[in-house]
């Protein structure tokens, strides 16, 4: 619920950012709009990036932890803390956005929507270098750590699963009694959840990547690590939007790939799909036949009274 609000207020974000891509980046909505506008696009960034780990994470332990019994009111009150200490720590990482992101009037028509450190709030740092770590805060907290979790997490528990795997091959060598039907049933749930949840993570840092490489790219050439070069520019001027364009794409994903994935998302969507589907059939239906009442003569529609009553 948590990743679909995310997901919800980022695509809302995404008018704003479609006018200022049509008019080249010319930002027309003013500098509180700007503020608010690149904020929340910013924490739901943050915020999706971490409930996707708190996903893999609770994953790997759901499944270690399997033959535990565990309270199911235990698991949701754990749930709603994890999922509070998420929101809060998005809103704090979020809070540097918050405060330099402004509007800069670079001529008589144009104001672009960024975020700029200037000498006055920077104090003795310069304002580039700010810029630089901020830019790393994004990558190292939005991508670089939670790609690290995710992956040390995902090669735990492949190796939990081949384990299982080689075990319950010998027992049922050994004898020819199995797991019972409930156990099989509840380890093919939980590997189905496993897949749709991997796919959902994967979609996530494939449509990510291409923006936070070309970021850190940025963050290195701030901090005099690597030369500005026409490349940069290059990527900068014609790359960069198609990446940013592919990154808020992903928010769009995640409804369509839980409904493509998960069979009762494709029951619900097809019994969804059907009863649309039979009343249009229905409104339709009535409005051709009021029609043609309409269209028919006087007699035909007198002699059609006679013959009903």
């Amino acid at each position: 619920m948590s990743l679909t609000i995310t997901d919800l207020q980022f695509v809302l974000t995404l008018p704003f950012w479609a006018v200022d891509t049509v008019l080249d980046f010319r930002w027309p909505f003013g500098r509180v709009m700007c503020k608010i506008v690149s904020s929340v696009t910013t924490m739901n960034m943050y915020a999706s990036v971490f409930f996707l780990t708190a996903m893999s994470v609770t994953r790997y332990h759901s499944l270690v932890t399997s033959l535990k019994m565990s309270s199911p009111r235990i698991a949701m009150a754990r749930a709603k803390w994890v999922s509070s200490a998420i929101w809060v720590v998005s809103l704090v990482a979020t809070l540097p956005h918050a405060f330099y992101s402004t509007t800069v009037q670079v001529s008589a028509d144009d104001e672009l929507c960024l975020v700029r450190f200037s000498d006055s709030d920077s104090g003795h740092w310069d304002p580039q270098v700010l810029l630089g770590l901020y830019q790393t805060q994004k990558v190292l907290l939005g991508f670089v750590v939670p790609l690290i979790i995710i992956s040390v997490c995902y090669l735990l528990l492949l190796r939990f699963i081949l384990s299982r795997r080689i075990v319950g091959s010998s027992v049922s060598n050994g004898s020819d009694t199995d797991k019972s039907e409930h156990e099989r049933g509840r380890h093919r749930k939980c590997s189905k959840v496993t897949r749709s949840v991997t796919i959902v993570v994967l979609s996530f840092f494939v449509c990510w990547l291409p923006n936070q490489a070309l970021t850190l790219w940025g963050v290195l050439i701030k901090f005099d690590l690597v030369p500005f070069s026409k490349a940069f520019y290059n990527a900068q001027a014609y790359a960069f939007p198609l990446t940013v364009c592919l990154a808020h794409a992903n928010s769009c994903l995640n409804p369509v790939l839980y409904c493509l994935i998960r069979r009762e998302y494709r029951a619900g969507l097809k019994e969804l799909l059907l009863r649309v589907s039979r009343n249009a059939r229905n409104v339709l239906s009535l409005a051709l036949r009021g029609r043609r009442v309409e269209e028919a003569p006087p007699s035909t529609v007198v002699v059609h009274k006679d013959i009903n009553m």
